[in-house]
């Protein structure tokens, strides 16, 4: 069984910053590449970041300069650190990796979710 749990979200101004934490637990064998999408009310789910095992780093036109991904291979986590927010980044945040387990199955997970609130 693999978890993965985000925290960090909620209500801030625009211009303001905020960071996004997610933790992978359970069976894991080795985790791939592993990201953040978003989800805006009425609108389909869409890429935020995503970074591989290695360290390389792709991101949405919309978030570049201000939203940086990072990971810890050894604590199985990811992190969005997220600059001068804007109104339009509002949206629930999930966090999403690419996990082989002990059982040598490989999958793409999701997290539950965190809500982000950009409002003055």
């Amino acid at each position: 069984q693999v978890q993965l749990v985000e925290s960090g979200g909620g209500l801030v101004q625009p211009g303001e910053s905020l960071r996004l934490s997610c933790a992978a637990s359970g069976s894991i064998f080795s985790i791939d590449t592993m990201g953040w999408y978003r989800q805006a009310p009425g609108k389909q789910r869409e890429l935020v970041a995503t970074i591989t095992r290695d360290g390389s780093t792709n991101s949405a036109e919309s978030v570049k300069g201000r939203f940086t991904i990072s990971r810890d291979n050894a604590k199985n986590t990811v992190d969005l650190q997220m600059n001068s927010l804007k109104a339009e980044d509002t949206a629930v945040y999930y966090c999403q990796a690419i996990i082989t387990t002990t059982t040598r199955m490989t999958a793409r997970y999701w997290g539950q979710g965190t809500q982000v609130t950009v409002s003055s």
